[in-house]
């Protein structure tokens, strides 16, 4: 058990130090920010348990040159992986 401790120490310390040199380079290079084009999607719910999905069209969002989202902005890398972004009503 102890050893477990140990371990959830040493992986929260790691995280907290990746975390803030992320942060560090993000604050150094003056808050780089780029943008992505993004698809929008609504999903609408219909009878029968069924889905209805409306295109909205692209837009192009701000986001953040970083490992981790940063200044309220998601990581670039995380939007041009998963460019599809969907709203449910």
């Amino acid at each position: 058990m102890r050893w477990l401790f140990r371990v959830a120490v040493v992986l929260a310390a790691v995280f907290v130090a990746v975390y803030g040199g992320d942060y560090a380079v993000y604050r150094l290079r003056g808050s780089p920010n780029s943008k992505v084009s993004v698809n929008r999607y609504v999903a609408i719910p219909l009878k029968g348990r069924k889905t209805e999905f409306d295109y909205l069209g692209t837009l192009d969002v701000i986001c953040s040159v970083s490992l981790f989202p940063q200044g309220g902005l998601s990581a670039c890398w995380q939007l041009r992986r998963n460019p599809n972004q969907g709203l449910t009503l």
